[in-house]
């Protein structure tokens, strides 16, 4: 019954087309009367101490820098290089979107971010060199759910809080499996362009490859930073998130010179528009969250996890087509906070890596993201890219199938995960 009234409200609330940090506020409330519970005092601490977090700065800092990088050219930069690299290959402009869809996501670890700005600047070039623009439309999408896998990633910050897991584990542990879906990526786009009839540019001189890896040096040293600062633990997640966005202001307005003082105040506000809202439905799926631990429903979905609890690969795959139905409907953010609580004590009663998972469950969730009907980055490229959401829908298909193999070949082989985030963490 509990279960039931939880879900019901929250799906209620959503239903009414209630905003979903007020609809998990609403199912808070009441499961507190259902609980007998209610104390608005209770409520409104729960949602203070939610947003009251040091890891939590981190989501803010990295949404400043992805807007700053944006608009400051280290995007385009990493573009032009990928484009000297492999844009003269058949299908070429669908490996530089792949490539430059993982470079952008050790930048600014959001999908939306990264879809729309690989959507601004290469839907246009691959319609025009031939490719099908569902298609590619469709490719960038897919693209774009490496942004939270690949760290920093905003969501991993989000789960790491949650279920109390060290972030820099979790980011050195992301590494791999966000390379592996670019790769699958990869296979997929060269099985679907073989047929294309494309003619390919000119290959780029050695000269003009020189020049555009220097462009874009400032930029590819962003991620190297972070990365190797995290590993010699010289600074924390947080911390990292600060110094991306100081670093990529430094090269946006001292080295490239593409944004001016008079811009600086559009970007902050921008990023803190963004930045709230996310804060703001972390702190309301906080009063869930306490609520899902009083009324002890982790132990009750044990309880519905039961046969399963004896094998870790077939627990680990009826947590993820969950997760997967679930994201079918819900945004990346709010499933990981609502299922987070949920989860975690199923998956360490079944004796499975808190990492490990914490790396799926967030690589499912991204997926999620261009999974119909809500897929937020497939609203993403249909807006910025002008085409139809059917359009975008088709297109992401064969692409889709292929991030869930991936998924799926983690699951049954754990190692692919655990044995390098224990080389990359020593």
């Amino acid at each position: 019954m509990t279960i039931a009234v939880f879900v019901g409200s929250l799906l209620l609330a959503m239903g009414m087309g209630i905003p979903i940090a007020f609809a998990l506020l609403a199912s808070g409330v009441a499961l507190m009367w259902h609980l007998d519970l209610f104390d608005a005092q209770i409520l409104a601490q729960n949602v203070i101490g939610g947003a009251d977090s040091f890891p939590l700065l981190a989501v803010p800092f990295f949404m400043l820098a992805g807007e700053i990088m944006n608009v400051g050219g280290l995007s385009k930069r990493i573009v032009d290089f990928a484009l000297a690299l492999v844009g003269h290959v058949k299908g070429g402009l669908g490996y530089v979107t792949i490539m430059a869809g993982c470079l952008l996501s050790a930048l600014s670890g959001s999908a939306v971010a990264d879809a729309a700005a690989l959507t601004a600047l290469l839907l246009p070039m691959m319609v025009k060199a031939g490719h099908d623009k569902p298609r590619a439309a469709g490719l960038i999408a897919a693209t774009g759910v490496i942004g939270p896998v690949i760290p920093p990633s905003i969501g991993l910050v989000i789960f790491g809080v949650a279920a109390n897991v060290s972030i820099s584990k979790l980011f050195l542990a992301a590494i791999v499996p966000g390379l592996l879906i670019g790769g699958a990526l990869w296979i997929t786009w060269a099985w679907l362009v073989r047929r294309e009839k494309i003619v390919p540019p000119p290959r780029k001189s050695s000269a003009e490859i020189a020049t555009a890896f220097r462009n874009a040096l400032w930029a590819l040293m962003l991620p190297v930073i972070i990365l190797v600062g995290l590993r010699m633990g010289v600074f924390t997640p947080t911390e990292a998130a600060v110094v991306a966005a100081v670093y990529a202001l430094f090269v946006s307005t001292v080295i490239y010179r593409e944004i001016s003082w008079r811009d600086l105040y559009g970007i902050f506000v921008a990023a803190a528009k963004t930045s709230a809202v996310v804060m703001f439905l972390i702190a309301a799926a906080m009063v869930s969250a306490w609520l899902i631990t009083v009324a002890d429903l982790p132990s009750k979905i044990i309880g519905l996890l039961e046969p399963f609890m004896g094998n870790q690969i077939l627990l680990m795959l009826a947590i993820m087509v969950i997760v997967m139905v679930v994201g079918t409907a819900m945004d990346m953010t709010p499933t990981i906070l609502i299922l987070t609580p949920v989860l975690m004590p199923v998956v360490k009663a079944a004796g499975i890596d808190p990492v490990y998972f914490g790396v799926l469950f967030i690589i499912n969730n991204s997926i999620g993201l261009v999974t119909p009907p809500v897929g937020t980055v497939l609203n993403v490229v249909a807006g910025v890219g002008k085409i139809s959401m059917d359009d975008v829908t088709r297109g992401v298909v064969p692409f889709m199938i292929a991030e869930f193999a991936i998924l799926l070949v983690m699951v049954v082989f754990p190692q692919l995960v655990i044995a390098p985030a224990r080389w990359f963490g020593g």
